[in-house]
């Protein structure tokens, strides 16, 4: 290998590692400061929570981008509870999914108040304006929701969205329906389908928000998958019950064991 090609080969490691030192550092410090889901499986796996700064991916088909997007709607909730919240979303998206619903953001749980929302004619204006927002240190998070498969998002944005969230402490949620995933920065990924929900109390005509997620991508830690049920009072995950289904009430006039009867069997 001659001169050249080494002095090439030297510095493209040194990117490399330039490119994953930041993701590392500071691991340990960072444990402390996330963000829990309230999901006691999916907390372990996650060590804490998610962590706040950096880019976490949900994908999910294009006939269960309502289940995604309530599921990043939840998790934009656990990262920005109080702080202003930016939504980008390709125009394509409002074509496919129609707008984003103000009275379901409220009934999630969420202030739609605290909710900006953002129309980009195109991909690449829904990165300028995502990019722009996330350096707002003001905000909580951003949201940035593409439909389809794009050029555009590959590792070279993907990474450009990470560093702009730990320059400014803003977390990143990268919504991507009907798409497929691709390598990428993304601190999680999660690919999110609809369950059924619990039968509905007399509060509420339906009961509370399901989602089948499924944890694909961990930078530091194992994956796995659960129901997840959204408790929009508390505005966080939880394992459903083992029964969904109301038990009836013990009877009042008599115990709750049956006495035991003798059985005969016919000759």
């Amino acid at each position: 290998m001659n001169g050249a090609r080494m002095s090439t080969l030297a510095s493209l490691r040194g990117s490399i590692a330039r490119i994953e030192a930041p993701m590392d550092a500071g691991l340990d410090a960072g444990l402390s400061n996330r963000f829990a889901l309230g999901h006691p499986s999916a907390d372990a796996m996650l060590r804490g929570g998610l962590a706040p700064a950096t880019l976490h991916e949900v994908f999910a088909d294009g006939h269960q981008a309502g289940a995604a997007t309530g599921f990043i709607t939840g998790l934009a909730g656990r990262l920005s509870p109080r702080k202003p919240l930016v939504w980008v979303r390709q125009d394509f998206s409002d074509v496919e999914n129609g707008a984003l619903s103000m009275s379901g953001v409220c009934e999630l749980g969420l202030d739609p108040r605290l909710l900006v929302t953002v129309r980009a004619a195109d991909v690449d204006a829904a990165l300028r304006t995502a990019a722009d927002a996330l350096a707002c240190d003001a905000l909580g998070a951003v949201v940035i929701e593409i439909w389809g498969n794009v050029r555009q998002l590959d590792l070279v944005a993907s990474r450009k969205l990470t560093l702009a969230a730990q320059a400014s402490g803003v977390s990143a949620l990268l919504l991507r329906i009907a798409a497929t995933p691709i390598p990428s920065t993304a601190e999680t990924r999660w690919i999110v389908r609809a369950v059924h929900s619990p039968p509905g109390s007399s509060a509420s005509a339906w009961g509370a928000p399901r989602f089948d997620a499924e944890l694909v991508r961990n930078r530091h830690g194992p994956v796995g998958r659960w129901i997840m049920e959204w408790k929009c009072d508390e505005c966080q995950f939880s394992e459903p019950p083992a029964y969904s289904q109301p038990l009836a009430a013990t009877p009042a006039h008599r115990s709750h064991q049956a006495p035991a009867r003798a059985v005969r069997l016919a000759s």
